[in-house]
């Protein structure tokens, strides 16, 4: 005979959990459970029975109970919390049983006398988000008992729960005085939000501990300067000094989406620093890396261990919330999801995604037109269309790419994301090098750690003719961003350029091809190896090069060269423009 299907029915869904569980059982076993016996009994099943709840399970410190009503569960979960805060009055906080509680109403799945199940999974999620003392609902719950209850819901925006595809509402139940929290939750902020933990001090040294703290401190002071990110001051996040945290709770008391930790160990000359990015909302793990070092001037390490830090986690929450975005639907979209979007589809490096991330830039623009970041973006798209060849109406694009980065000059003026964006277009899309380049610079005080500014004033000061300044650019960036490929295929294309105007010509097309490799598709990397390779006397690449360059930009000629490139110096230009003639380039 074959099983039979699980049936399927609409339950309420009530998930609680007993907060710091472990941490109790670890002081006091027995007498931890002791009193968590006693309150199944006195104030647990009996709250559950009155109001026709049945208990699917009791997992050590946790319990699921399945109700046919929702104000059932809702009334029953608030009872439930006022009985246990009742109890605790007279117990010292180490003793004290809390409560998280979740509660969902959905379609579950019944196999014997178990259920599973979204409905089931989301009432968990939640109650893993609720408050010590608190209680988490869902937006079906509040459709079912608004009205039929007296009690206050608090909005809390849509949450993306782990293994759960689609954002779920989310409500707090403001149940008064007598069950407010050790900490209260805070919203979760719209833009990605990062709180700093104090780094533990692994010396078993004491006065090490200044060392660890400033580490932090610069930490702070480094992700601060980023627009786009919310970072938790300094003093809030050192509450939490000398304490065993859970990430998940931090996340909630703070209000952040992200948290970093890490340690410091110290021994003899040399030094360790770990660090972790956590998503406080599930507890996973964004990133990890360890550092170490010589302790011969303590203060330049804090510098470089700040530098490394930062470089390696801004893209990995930039990334995070790109994947973030994607998962949310899109009649919930507000400008930065399609910000997000649109700096996704840049990343795809095709005509179409280009115009699929104008395409979101302009939405972002018409939701938030104060929006300057957005305007900056949807500039850079005009330099992405001209390095590889995609432009179309080219007075057209050039006239879009200086007005948009105006609109991103004047409204970022403390944006450095805007700034930098802003200046690449003018520079590169439109010609004016000197507003780009200041632009540029300005950007890079106001974050000197944003590895994109780096490789954009390479460019600007090749451009210029300040060779030896735009290697040490490039050096920058590529050390705040080791690893991402973008960052290292700009900076091989121009390095490339780099050693081409220095007169060094065999290495020029060296850097070329390996950037090509990375992307064949890129206009200015394939000149510099057909330039390049034409005047190292290596003419066999030189043409092939050459020839990939007519595929990539079929109206190019010695005539309208002016018009790729932004080259200022007369001499950088004509040994441009020679080279390419001998790789082949008509006039």
């Amino acid at each position: 005979m074959s099983e039979q299907a699980p049936r399927r029915r609409l339950a309420a869904i009530l998930a609680a959990d007993v907060v710091g569980y472990s941490r109790m059982m670890q002081a006091d076993e027995a007498g931890t459970l002791a009193t968590l016996k006693s309150r199944r009994t006195e104030i647990f099943q009996p709250r559950v029975s009155k109001h026709h709840g049945r208990i699917v399970k009791l997992m050590g410190d946790g319990a699921l109970v399945e109700f046919a009503s929702a104000v059932d569960a809702v009334e029953c979960a608030v009872q439930l919390q006022q009985g246990m805060d009742s109890a605790n009055a007279d117990l010292s906080e180490d003793r004290r049983i809390r409560l998280r509680i979740g509660v969902n109403l959905g379609d579950v799945m019944v196999e014997g006398s178990d259920l599973y199940g979204d409905g089931v999974n989301i009432a968990a999620r939640l109650e893993s988000l609720a408050d010590p003392g608190g209680v988490f609902v869902s937006r079906t719950v509040v459709n079912h008992v608004r009205g039929k209850v007296k009690l206050e819901f608090e909005d809390l925006g849509d949450k993306q729960l782990k293994n759960i595809a689609e954002p779920v509402r989310a409500y707090r139940i403001v149940l008064g005085r007598t069950v407010v929290p050790a900490r209260s939750a805070l919203v979760v902020p719209d833009k990605p939000s990062i709180a700093v933990l104090p780094f533990q001090n692994m010396s078993g040294d004491p006065e090490q501990d200044y060392f660890a703290d400033g580490i932090v401190e610069e930490i702070i002071t480094a992700l601060s300067r980023m627009r786009w990110l919310f970072v938790i001051a300094r003093n809030s996040s050192f509450t939490y000094k000398g304490r065993a945290v859970d990430v998940k709770q931090v996340g909630r008391e703070l209000g952040v989406r992200y948290v970093l930790e890490g340690s410091v160990r110290k021994a003899a000359s040399r030094v360790r620093i770990t660090g972790q990015l956590v998503d406080a909302s599930t507890g996973a793990h964004l990133w990890a890396e360890r550092f170490e070092a010589n302790l011969e001037d303590i203060f330049d390490l804090q510098d470089q261990v700040t530098v490394s830090v930062v470089g390696a986690i801004a893209p990995k929450l930039e990334q995070a919330e790109i994947e973030r975005a994607r998962h949310k639907p899109t009649d919930s979209l507000d400008a930065y999801d399609y910000f997000l979007r649109g700096l996704a589809s840049v990343h795809r490096w095709t005509r179409e995604a280009s115009n699929e991330a104008l395409q979101f830039f302009h939405r972002a623009i018409e939701l938030d037109p104060e929006f300057a970041a957005a305007y900056g973006m949807a500039a850079r798209c005009y330099s992405q269309r001209k390095s590889c060849g995609w432009v179309g109406d080219r007075q057209h694009e050039i006239a879009e790419a200086e007005r948009l980065a105006r609109h991103a000059a004047e409204l970022g003026k403390d944006d450095a994301v805007a700034l930098c964006t802003a200046g690449i277009a003018l520079a590169f899309v439109v010609g004016d090098l000197d507003d780009g380049n200041a632009l540029i610079d300005q950007a890079l005080k106001l974050n000197p750690n944003l590895a994109w500014a780096w490789v954009f004033s390479g460019w600007v000061k090749i451009w210029l003719g300040e060779q030896e300044s735009a290697a040490e650019r490039g050096a920058r960036a590529t050390r705040l961003s080791p690893n991402d490929p973008e960052v290292q295929f700009y900076v091989q294309t121009a390095t490339a350029y780099a050693h081409f105007f220095a007169g060094r010509y065999a290495e020029a097309l060296t850097w070329a091809q390996s950037a090509m490799r990375q992307r064949p598709n890129f206009v200015i990397s394939t000149s510099a190896a057909a330039a390049g390779g034409a005047l190292a006397g290596r003419m066999a690449e030189a043409q092939e090069a050459m020839a990939r360059l007519r595929q990539l930009e079929p109206t190019l000629r010695i005539s309208n060269l002016k018009g790729l490139f932004p080259i200022r110096r007369p001499d950088d230009f004509s040994k441009w423009a020679e080279g390419l003639r001998q790789a082949g380039l008509p006039e």
